[in-house]
């Protein structure tokens, strides 16, 4: 006789709360999709909902009302200001057409994104967001032809159709590096993205165009390459400051990396602004908060989220509605981290 298998045990809603250090009730209210939950606290619960395999009834939602009432959301890594912001603009619009919200993470690894996309397809969910994918172009193929509803945010599609929210991302990169000419500064450093994303591509070539439209020669050494966090700001901004002729001035392509760089001219007994100009992207609540404040290129991301989400709706409900690709206005908010080159020099 074959040995009889062992149950899996079933995890409970209980299991998820303790993963998640919130009461049953918040697992609870997420699970069912309603009000009074944090965009931070839902985010968690559902990640700890993905990491033990809870699984809510789905097909018997599905059965009943012919979907899901699931949105799929996939992000590379664990929540941050950025992706919190833009998470609380999508739940705005969840919550009330009563969808649910399933979080995938996928470590910035492109095999889980392919992976994560096909779970979806096969009915986890009525529709997908993708804030910042690595290679759509992976998938977005197949997407198309199942005519699977999808939007990416923060990052423009393969095909001309494809719908989408981003930024002004070149705009709002060059407004910024000219401000840091109009003040004097001239040697500039610059910290990108992830090169595989197209918006890192964009704020990068924005910052070649502006300095070549004012007549100031492109330097390799003062370009670096991160990852959006701020580890990598730390690492790209030693880096240019160690040089023999570090730059008066550095871009950071995303606050995060902003904030690393501050510590790095700390390590260096650089004071901001008067001895380094800093300039970040996306305005998230920690620039306001920094010290000094960090002069920074404000995306609305809450609205971002919200845009992404009424479109990705409308396809649902929709289907042959017209696919959307939105551009949304950047602004530069000037605070503390920026200040003229002469004071810098003593002048």
């Amino acid at each position: 006789m074959a040995p009889r298998r062992k149950r899996t045990k079933k995890v409970t809603i209980k299991d998820v709360a303790r993963e998640a250090d919130v009461s049953y009730s918040t697992v609870s209210r997420v699970v069912n999709n309603k009000t009074y939950v944090k965009p931070e606290t839902r985010a968690r619960v559902v990640q700890a909902m993905t990491r033990l395999g809870y699984q809510v009834n789905l097909q018997a939602r599905s059965l009943a009302g012919g979907r899901s009432n699931v949105i799929g959301l996939l992000i590379q890594g664990t929540i941050s200001q950025y992706t919190g912001e833009i998470i609380r603009g999508i739940d705005d619009v969840l919550i009330p057409a009563q969808y649910d919200l399933m979080l995938y993470t996928t470590h910035s690894q492109i095999t889980k994104e392919v992976d994560y996309v096909n779970m979806m397809i096969r009915g986890l969910a009525d529709g997908l967001l993708l804030l910042l994918p690595l290679n759509p172009e992976h998938y977005l193929s197949s997407l198309r032809q199942q005519d699977f509803p999808y939007v990416l945010i923060d990052q423009k599609g393969v095909y001309d159709d494809d719908p989408s929210v981003t930024s002004a991302n070149r705009e709002g990169t060059y407004k910024a590096i000219r401000y840091l000419i109009d003040l004097g500064h001239r040697r500039i450093g610059f910290i990108a993205g992830i090169l595989d994303v197209n918006v890192a591509r964009d704020r990068l070539e924005a910052y070649k165009q502006a300095l070549s439209d004012h007549h100031i020669p492109i330097d390799p050494a003062l370009i670096k390459e991160g990852d959006f966090l701020q580890p990598s700001g730390y690492t790209c901004g030693t880096e240019l400051l160690n040089q023999p002729s570090p730059p008066s001035a550095i871009f950071a392509s995303s606050d995060m990396m902003a904030l690393g760089v501050m510590e790095a001219a700390r390590a260096h007994n650089l004071r901001i602004p008067e001895d380094l100009s800093l300039i970040g992207f996306d305005d998230i609540p920690l620039a306001a908060g920094a010290h000094p404040g960090l002069t920074t290129v404000r995306q609305p991301l809450e609205e971002i989220g919200r845009l992404a989400t009424k479109i990705l709706l409308g396809a649902i409900n929709e289907p042959d509605s017209r696919p959307e690709a939105v551009i949304v206005p950047t602004e530069l908010i000037i605070r503390g981290t920026t200040a003229p080159v002469r004071i810098l020099q003593n002048v």
